[in-house]
């Protein structure tokens, strides 16, 4: 009477696990998934003894988990990832139970100890090799299931904007970078707060960074920027504007910038208003006018540029006004916003035309990032607070924003809500 033994299936396995390991070791582009190439070169946090399921497993699971719309909390990415199905397991390295003959999915424990415990720079980072790899073209981009019926809302609301307001010619890739405070997340450090970087076109995350609060938001710019495609133009608010910064741009990162002036820089901020003071007629062939109509109101953009040099600023060719003139949808003006700025391009790599598109992508993040993740994802009310999971969670959030946003969809809560089926959600990652 022949006994079969689970050491045998147990053995198998782990030489699988080995030889999948050193491909990816090798070659990340090995394996079918960038993605969980990418994942798997995170840091494990966790103690080598006792180790049951690789990190790898637990990130790729909950990567696939926060595309699906109700998946905002561990407990309920846990749920999702529980209905995993064999094969998959199987492909992603999850572990052999040699008993019952499965792959098993991690606890629930589990995933919180990992997300609690992970390496955020480095999950961080391979999030934003994946989107990099993606933008460079060197590995395909994620695609959604087709959905019949009509087009959606705001998916119909960008196309015709791209009718009414085309992007200019000599237009160069530019990103903004903004900061966001987790207000649910209450870590024994205080709460957690994200500086990241977002695409103006496609708004993607190309990366992001932690820092103590908002006053510390200059000492992550270099770490975040570094490393980014160079010729890139990087938009900052006013907390931004300071003389390291401008050096840092046009300099090691041979990239332009485009700096907006308040209070904490008095005298650029004199020297801009001097330089931008005059008539309309005097500056009718240096001024843009753009106006837009939606969500209830009227907006009449007004930029106003001059030129300038190194004595205003480091690196700044150019100085401009912007006036925002807002009202109701019966035209009628009532109330008046002027801001001023400083780039580092000159004329000929930046009109009024270029600078009103630049600044006008710059505001986009609030509205593209930060407002997907409050209303879309619920980031606010999040529960999630020990260590380093409330900001694995954002980095998950964003990693899930981008590759929606890869797929052409406009509607991030409607993108989400289409992906009922795991195999679709699997695909989407080419797991």
């Amino acid at each position: 009477m022949s006994v079969s033994s689970p050491i045998s299936p147990v053995v198998d396995h782990l030489a699988d696990l080995a030889m999948w390991e050193a491909e990816l070791a090798a070659d990340p582009q090995v394996m079918a998934s960038s993605l969980a190439a990418r994942l798997a070169q995170v840091p494990d946090p966790r103690d080598p003894r006792g180790r049951l399921h690789p990190l790898v497993v637990i990130l790729a699971l909950t990567a696939c988990a926060t595309l699906v719309v109700g998946n905002d909390c561990v407990s309920a990415i846990w749920q999702w990832a529980a209905g995993t199905g064999q094969d998959v397991l199987a492909r992603i390295g999850a572990r052999y139970d040699g008993w019952t003959g499965r792959y098993v999915v991690p606890s629930e424990a589990t995933f919180r100890r990992v997300l609690t415990a992970v390496d955020g720079d480095g999950l961080d980072d391979a999030v934003s090799g994946y989107v990099t790899d993606v933008l460079t073209d060197a590995v395909p981009a994620p695609v959604l299931p087709a959905v019949a019926g009509p087009v959606e809302r705001e998916q119909r609301r960008t196309a015709a904007r791209q009718m009414t307001h085309p992007v200019p010619d000599g237009l160069l890739p530019a990103a903004a970078v903004d900061g966001k405070l987790l207000h649910g997340s209450v870590t024994a450090d205080g709460r957690t707060f994200l500086v990241a970087a977002i695409d103006h076109t496609t708004g993607t995350v190309l990366g992001q960074r932690q820092v103590a609060d908002k006053r510390g938001e200059n000492t992550v710019v270099e770490p975040l920027l570094s490393g980014m495609a160079a010729g890139r133009v990087w938009t900052l608010d006013a907390l931004h504007t300071n003389k390291k910064t401008a050096r840092l741009i046009t300099g090691p990162l041979n990239g332009h910038y485009i700096l907006f002036l308040k209070g904490n820089q008095p005298l650029a901020l004199q020297a801009a208003q001097a330089l931008l003071c005059g008539t309309d007629v005097e500056f009718a062939e240096h001024t843009h006018r753009d106006a837009d109509r939606g969500h209830g109101r009227t907006e009449l953009r007004t930029v106003r540029v001059a030129g300038c040099d190194d004595t205003l600023f480091p690196g700044a060719r150019q100085v401009f006004r912007l006036r925002r003139d807002t009202g109701g949808l019966d035209g009628v003006r009532t109330s008046k916003d002027i801001v001023y700025g400083i780039a580092s391009m000159g004329a000929d790599l930046a009109g009024p035309v270029h600078l009103n598109h630049y600044t006008r992508g710059h505001w986009t993040v609030e509205d593209r990032l930060h407002y997907v993740r409050d209303v879309t994802f619920r980031e606010d009310s999040s529960q999630v607070r020990t260590g380093t999971a409330p900001r694995a969670m954002a980095t998950f959030r964003n990693l899930a924003v981008s590759t929606i946003r890869f797929a052409g969809r406009a509607n991030i809560a409607h993108a989400r809500r289409d992906l009922h089926d795991r195999t679709d959600v699997f695909a989407v990652y080419s797991i």
